[in-house]
């Protein structure tokens, strides 16, 4: 019920219907603009300085905050979250983090996002939607230490999981604050189960501590529920009563 790629791609505007040069021509332009839009992208890619040390894959941080108490929809969530920078390399990377406040000292209801550079922290997102996440919840006080820990692990590869890493999440809430990491497939129960044990020791986590893995597919189907009932005429009546 919840659709990210709605924009007409480049070659849906019409031009084709104009009546103006040979097909060769215009294979010849399609091939030019394709090479400027691969060009662009390679100059955008963050790359390591001179005398750096590059890390095995690029990264972005990203942030968002929204007003608690109602579900949000996938295009309020994509207008509310913004990209804060990426980096290719250990200080680079520091040079963004050393600046950042930590997730100890936000306020309201606020996320940070540390994913894969080309990967938008979002469920429907290509990387993301056949996976899954495993979630920790923290008492307040916690999550600077367990965030940095956290990413430090990721950008180290301790994971020893491939490709299959996503990103992470940090997000503060009134109560309580909660971390998460991403990985691509929700299936891998052996990657999962090897995602979990890493986290339970770079985390440092009590032997009791609850670890809950939840699908993308099941977090969206949860957000269409609650869109559904918040909009349901016996909601919006009950938002009347005095």
């Amino acid at each position: 019920c919840i659709s990210l790629d709605c924009s007409l791609k480049d070659d849906d505007s019409g031009d084709h219907d104009q009546d103006q040069g040979s097909p060769k021509d215009g294979e010849k332009e399609k091939n030019e603009d394709e090479e400027k839009e691969q060009n662009t992208s390679k100059k955008k890619m963050v790359v390591p300085g001179a005398g750096e040390h590059p890390l095995q894959y690029n990264y972005t941080f990203w942030y968002s905050r929204r007003t608690p108490g109602r579900p949000a929809s996938t295009q309020s969530y994509e207008q509310n979250i913004k990209q804060i920078g990426s980096f290719a390399s250990v200080e680079q990377f520091w040079r963004f983090y050393s600046h950042m406040i930590r997730p100890g000292d936000l306020t309201g209801h606020s996320d940070f996002h540390l994913f894969k550079e080309g990967i938008k922290p979002m469920w429907e997102d290509d990387a993301n939607k056949m996976g899954g996440k495993w979630i920790i919840r923290l008492r307040k006080g916690l999550a600077s230490r367990c965030w940095e820990n956290l990413i430090l692990a990721m950008l180290g590869e301790q994971f020893m999981v491939g490709e299959e890493i996503c990103g992470a999440v940090v997000s503060v809430r009134f109560q309580e604050d909660i971390i998460s990491i991403w990985n691509k497939t929700a299936s891998d129960q052996g990657t999962t189960a090897r995602i979990r044990d890493t986290l339970r020791r770079v985390l440092n986590l009590p032997p009791n501590t609850i670890m809950e893995y939840k699908t993308h597919t099941d977090s969206i189907k949860y957000v269409c529920l609650l869109l559904f009932l918040f909009s349901s005429p016996a909601f919006l009546s009950l938002q009347l009563i005095p």
